[in-house]
């Protein structure tokens, strides 16, 4: 097939109108993965509560979406409740107040650091508050010391209150920022964000809190404003034992986030990965119908009021439907990102009335300032733990799938479709089952061309001829985004063996359509996991929309170095038309060095999804790694398929 013939069938498959007619090519690339993420979060918009519009269809969906939440944040399976071995380092007295300094293990070797505020004395059991921080920066004493007022004032008021530190800004320092900019994308690969870990240790502080014997464990509440706003969401969502709920400037939509760029001025605690692709409210709207204070103020900059005003909306809507309407209140402070006296004494006001069980007034009140290194739990560095695993959960906190091969080769189409169908749910679910043909029209110059893969996102190939022997398959290389075409295409001319063409492609955001790239934020590579997506994922799309059609007709040899191969492999693994071969020069061992899907190494890794192939598909394996034992598992899972003689390496 040379390449008029390509278009040809391009054009063929565009006639029938897979795809309406180019548009967007005269974008800038920043406008157009801009106009795209913002049509995303549109149609994504539409699908609130995952369609439920009665009370009975949504008690019949809430139990599957919150196993799903818990599964994009980390928690499924949730991890197993060891042991707290919670210890008390020292005691404050403060007026009618004892404060605590506590630590506990949310999992071995995973530190929560906090202090526990409680009455002196009380005759009965009381209602307790978990109080989640912010982002408030107080060094090595914890950020738990700048929120020390809440302690006090709900301690003075007849609650006990625990006040727990954050991963990141916590006494034993781990990290929020990982993909923000510390460019660890593979923790979408692996499913892990600090999000996950603050909702488990809040988790697990209720465990403790329902452990003592002055608390009343059918009365726990949980607030807190920014992060810990965001954190309260986590919470309240995941763990049934909360039974109100106050989030204090601390979560927006997806229109703010992502169509209005509200995302570059949070931090990876602010997010779980939107695997299922949800309107972004119905994570809060799995907390109703119980009570519900919606807490914000009119001039925050990283919580605008268009946002928190379709979220009540949202909210006001759910809880009518559940016939609780009453049970859900917002409120609003004038000024910028803080807690005000009205602010605070709003939240107290409404704690008392749903945990006291009437509507008892609150004041605001001022508490001397106690020095945060008086509130420290691990007084000097030489008393921090050495067991411990804060600045390293990311490692460990979501376990990487151990994928056992089936035992008879008769077992082996059950494994695949079972491994096939768990990546499309879990890191592939905004790829169609069959997807469109792309939509295809001659480019600037005489041997380019541009493709629509979906509307507005445009992808450059171009093509190589090296003899004109037709009959030999046509090679289709996957470039890096950064890589040059001319010289790729050079290489793969000596590199494969065959006379035929060679069709280059860079998928999105790759070539003259890169997008900008600047660390921090990372504006696209993050907004695009709130939509269930990543840029690898997408540019897995793109290959099957230009080359899957051709499929169809000839032999088509798919290739690419590096993480491009893998996109490589990914597409013939999805595609509906079968690839003759899949070529990949340097493969990397495992999904950590790229390419990035969502939760992809929960599913498996390279090895195994590379034996996917089989039996159909020849495997080729060049260069750098081509012998890395990890790869003797895809011989294996090939030989069990019966088809040991399609996997090569050299």
């Amino acid at each position: 097939m040379n390449r008029r013939d390509f278009l040809a069938v391009s054009a063929a498959a565009a006639s029938g109108g897979l795809l309406p007619p180019l548009a967007g090519a005269a974008d800038s690339p920043d406008e157009m993965i801009h106009k795209y993420l913002a049509a995303e979060v549109e149609r994504l918009s539409k699908n609130f509560l995952d369609g439920a519009k009665t009370k009975d269809e949504w008690l019949a969906k809430r139990p599957q979406l919150q196993k799903q939440f818990l599964y994009m944040a980390g928690l499924d399976p949730l991890p197993e409740k060891t042991d707290l071995k919670a210890k008390v380092t020292g005691t404050l007295e403060r007026g009618d107040v004892v404060i605590e300094k506590l630590h506990y293990q949310s999992r071995p070797g995973l530190y929560v650091t906090g202090n526990l505020y409680r009455p002196t004395e009380s005759k009965k059991k009381l209602p307790a508050i978990l109080y989640v921080c912010g982002h408030s920066n107080k060094g090595r004493d914890g950020n738990k010391t700048a929120f020390q007022d809440h302690g006090l004032w709900f301690a003075s008021n007849g609650y006990v209150c625990l006040v727990v530190d954050t991963l990141q800004l916590g006494e034993i320092a781990g990290k929020h920022h990982g993909t923000y900019n510390l460019e660890r994308f593979w923790w979408h690969s692996r499913g892990y964000t600090p999000a996950g870990v603050e909702c488990w240790n809040g988790i697990r502080g209720i465990d403790y809190l329902c452990s003592r014997p002055e608390v009343d464990a059918e009365k726990i509440g949980v607030t807190g404003i920014s992060g810990g706003g965001a954190t309260t969401v986590w919470i309240a969502a995941a763990d049934d034992r909360v039974k109100v709920a106050v989030p204090v400037s601390g979560m927006s939509d997806l229109e703010s986030y992502v169509t209005n760029k509200v995302i570059n001025g949070h931090c990876d605690c602010m997010f779980v990965y939107n695997t299922y692709r949800w309107e972004w409210t119905t994570i809060l709207a799995l907390f109703a119908p119980k009570p519900l204070l919606f807490a914000n103020s009119d001039n925050d900059g990283i919580f605008p009021m268009d946002g928190n005003r379709r979220i009540f909306a949202r909210l006001e809507k759910c809880y009518d439907m559940l016939g609780m309407k009453d049970n859900v209140k917002e409120y609003v402070s004038k000024g910028g990102h803080a807690y005000r006296p009205d602010l605070r004494v709003a939240i107290f006001k409404f704690f008392n009335r749903y945990l006291k069980g009437m509507p008892i007034d609150a004041t605001d009140q001022l508490f001397d300032v106690i020095p945060g290194k008086e509130l420290r739990v691990f007084p000097e560095d030489a008393d921090l733990p050495k067991d411990q695993i804060n600045d390293k959960a990311d490692e460990s906190f979501v376990p990487k799938a151990e994928v056992k091969l089936p035992a008879e080769p008769k077992d082996f189409a059950a494994w695949k479709a079972g491994l096939v169908k768990q990546l499309r749910e879990r890191s592939f679910r905004a790829l169609p089952e069959k997807v469109p043909a792309a939509n295809g029209m001659k480019g600037p110059a005489s041997l380019r061309d541009h493709y629509e893969t979906e509307p507005g996102l445009v992808c450059e190939t171009q093509f190589f001829l090296k003899d004109k022997n037709e009959e030999d398959p046509l090679a289709a290389v996957v470039l890096p985004p950064d890589e040059d075409a001319d010289k790729s295409g050079e290489r793969w001319q000596k590199l494969l063996d065959h006379n035929g063409y060679i069709s280059a492609v860079h998928p999105r955001g790759g070539g003259p359509h890169k997008w900008t790239v600047k660390n921090p934020p990372n504006t696209t590579e993050r907004s695009l996991v709130l939509l269930g997506q990543t840029a690898d994922s997408g540019r897995v799309r793109d290959v099957i929309a230009i080359y899957d059609i051709v499929a169809e007709r000839i032999k088509v040899q798919l290739a690419g170095r590096g993480s491009a191969g893998v996109i490589a492999a990914y597409a013939a693994l999805f595609a509906s038309h079968k690839f003759a071969e899949v070529v990949i020069l340097d493969p990397p061992t495992s999904h950590r060095d790229g390419p990035h899907f969502l939760n992809v190494m929960r599913v498996l890794d390279i090895p195994e999804a590379l034996g996917l192939l089989a039996p159909d598909v020849k495997l080729t394996l060049l260069g750098k790694n081509a012998k890395d034992k990890a790869f003797d598992k895809t011989a294996a899972i090939y030989k069990l398929a019966g088809a040991a003689d399609k996997f090569k390496r050299a």
